[in-house]
């Protein structure tokens, strides 16, 4: 009942689907010269961080280019650690802030130029990416995006969906602190006081329903232009995850366990890009959260269960959620 309630599954496209290790494109040959951009390492260092002077952009014909790919959500998932990690591998640019051009009407009726004039400078080879965590529940997102370029690479990063509506009440909830304004309790807003059934009407709850919102996007793209990243296990141990994600994009191999270097202090990892230049993430990111009511926590893994048994039949990839 609960599942009607969100979405019409159309007839096939809950048919299981290899594991996602064996359904991945195999690398393709090298095409983007590597060798050329390891003697370009300032310059690349200078691109990572957004700071191409106009001396630099005409002497190496740099250019703005629209995404290839696009980490589309989830909220609260992973998205930042996700594209800063890939911003490790050589061939990838990324764009630093959230552009919210498809989810944005007003962003969006300034045009594809405006979009376009918002990326970094890269070399015509390499990769440019950009993320916008609400993209994936945005109504209008998808179709906007196939209009743009249908056979678009879109990354998806989830977490335990569960654990995610806490971390997203979290950040919302040290906002409103940060305000001196008050807040309810996460076990109110999640559970309709009325029914003290879930409450589908809380945003939170709402994004962790990810079948709800994928049935949209495969309206307009095949499975195959996915790939879905686990969040979870970037947090524990990355390397792996970064790896799938290079096979997806196709892109040669080059991101390694030296690039990663996991921070007692901060209590996850951190990126070496080279000899000098290291990165961690915001201080924001990895908040504590706040202690939940144990009988809300299970109500809300029950609930999420059967969505999840068909997000793993349409992606091919299973989790070990409750």
């Amino acid at each position: 009942m609960l599942q009607s309630l969100f979405f019409n599954i159309v007839p096939g496209t809950l048919q299981p689907i290899c594991p996602i290790e064996s359904r991945l494109p195999p690398p393709e040959p090298e095409q983007i010269p590597l060798r050329t951009l390891q003697f370009k390492r300032g310059l690349l260092h200078e691109l990572r961080k957004g700071n191409a002077t106009k001396e630099q952009i005409r002497l190496h014909h740099l250019v703005q280019q629209l995404p290839r790919a696009i980490i589309i959500g989830v909220r609260k998932g992973g998205t930042r650690a996700l594209l800063e990690m890939l911003n490790l591998h050589p061939a990838v640019v990324k764009a630093s802030q959230e552009i919210h051009f498809f989810d944005n009407d007003q962003n969006y009726a300034r045009g594809i130029d405006w979009y376009r004039e918002k990326m970094p400078f890269s070399f015509p080879h390499q990769i440019t990416i950009e993320k916008s965590p609400a993209y994936f529940i945005t109504e209008e997102v998808p179709e906007r995006i196939f209009k743009m370029n249908s056979s678009i690479k879109l990354l998806i990063i989830v977490r335990e969906p569960t654990t995610r509506a806490v971390s997203d009440y979290t950040q919302v909830l040290e906002g409103k602190e940060r305000k001196n304004k008050t807040y309810h309790k996460f076990e109110k807003l999640a559970l309709d006081s009325n029914t003290c059934e879930v409450n589908t009407k809380y945003k939170a709850v709402r994004t962790s329903i990810y079948t709800k919102h994928l049935e949209r996007w495969l309206k307009y793209f095949p499975v195959e232009q996915f790939h879905i990243v686990d969040g979870d296990r970037l947090i524990m141990d990355p390397l792996p995850e970064l790896q799938l994600v290079e096979r997806f994009l196709n892109l040669p191999s080059r991101i390694s366990q030296y690039n990663l270097y996991f921070n007692a202090t901060r209590g996850f990892y951190c990126l070496r890009f080279n000899i000098v230049f290291n990165k961690c993430l915001a201080g924001s990111k990895g908040r504590t959260h706040p202690e939940v009511d144990p009988s809300v926590v299970t109500k809300l893994q029950n609930f999420f269960h059967p969505f999840n048994q068909k997000f793993y039949q349409i992606t091919g990839r299973t989790f070990n959620w409750p």
